[in-house]
């Protein structure tokens, strides 16, 4: 039976990866835009961002714009790698096909 990545089956997480991989300029997305994709409030993303950066999935990187702080995040390849990682074994789980 294949183990699915607890950092990312978390369902706030799994949302989050699931949307950085798929959307954003050059595979980042501002935090407001995320946050606002997702419906998640602030505290609760920045909650779920940290364990996705811990683990090396996504970076947060603060700037300045004009006057205005902008935080992007982006999934980073290892985060890539996981994510095509997880897909695999919950379609193996789902299915009950696993790899050859």
């Amino acid at each position: 039976m294949p183990d699915l990545d607890p950092v990312i089956h978390a369902e706030s997480r799994l949302r989050a990866i699931t949307t950085l991989n798929e959307v954003g300029d050059r595979d980042r997305v501002a935090f407001t835009k995320l946050r606002k994709i997702l419906g998640m409030t602030a505290g609760n993303l920045s909650t779920h961002l940290r364990k996705l950066e811990d683990a090396g999935y996504v970076s947060v990187t603060k700037t300045i714009e004009g006057r205005t702080p902008a935080t992007y995040v982006a999934i980073t390849p290892k985060g890539k790698a996981a994510y095509a990682e997880y897909r695999i074994a919950l379609t193996e789980l789902l299915t009950g096909k696993e790899r050859p």
